[in-house]
């Protein structure tokens, strides 16, 4: 158990150390991630295995999952301002965390690793142990944490809102200014057109027998991966080609 705890502990704080002081954001989930694999060690060491699964799936996987999903979509990178833009809260958290590590400090000759009181918690099974605890003896703490937990996610939401200053265009919009930017608002011919396959290497042919650039993907056609008029395509144009002038002079 000794062991268990020296190991996890160290892991842990080296994973709060790494999400405080790193530079990327990325890299701060994935510290905190660190510090809650090594808690759910802890929790299976001190016969808890409900936290413990609870500490990987839901904050692990579920929570840890859904900050990275978060960071992805705003795109937080290393181009963005470290800067502190509100230097008066520096000194209040200077002197909370010093006012902290003087209570741990104080605090560290009076811990034990002896797993007291944990046989009578667990005397009735761990789940409805754990739940005699949540809901008996410390309800108001635990609906106190959840009015809490609310509270962040509404003001996370309010801080993430945008203010659009124009409405967003609509459908209708979007397909009038497609239809007037000149472009092609359909889609564009496909490859192998009057040819005898449709690979995408294989340009369109346009009725007087050239090829059709806008057919093909520009890298291929930039790397010269394009393959040549076929011959019996050339030769069938050619062909269409002269029975109209033939006609046409009738």
């Amino acid at each position: 158990m000794s062991l268990v705890f020296w190991v996890c502990a160290i892991i842990a704080v080296i994973g709060a150390l790494g999400m405080v002081f790193s530079k990327k954001a990325v890299h701060s989930a994935l510290f905190v991630a660190l510090t809650m694999i090594s808690l759910a060690v802890l929790y299976a060491a001190l016969e808890a295995p409900f936290l413990s699964m609870v500490q990987i799936i839901v904050y692990t996987g579920a929570v840890m999952m859904l900050f990275l999903f978060v960071l992805m979509v705003v795109g937080v990178d290393s181009s963005d301002s470290l800067q502190e833009t509100l230097s008066a809260h520096r000194i209040p958290a200077i002197l909370g965390g010093l006012a902290l590590a003087v209570l741990l400090a104080s605090q560290l000759g009076n811990f034990t690793l002896q797993n007291v009181g944990l046989a009578d918690a667990n005397s009735v099974g761990n789940l409805r142990g754990l739940a005699q605890l949540i809901f008996g003896d410390y309800l108001f703490a635990f609906e106190l944490t959840s009015a809490l937990l609310i509270t962040a996610a509404l003001g996370a939401m309010i801080l993430a809102h945008r203010e659009h200053h124009t409405p967003r265009p609509t459908q209708r919009d979007l397909s009038v200014l497609r239809f007037k930017s000149g472009r092609h608002p359909g889609s564009l011919p496909p490859p192998g057109v009057y040819a005898r396959h449709n690979a995408v290497d294989t340009p369109a042919l346009l009725p007087d027998g050239t090829l059709s650039e806008l057919s093909v993907p520009k890298p291929l056609a930039a790397r010269g991966a394009l393959k040549g008029k076929e011959v019996m395509a050339s030769t069938e144009i050619a062909s269409i080609t002269s029975n109209k002038g033939v006609d046409d002079e009738h």
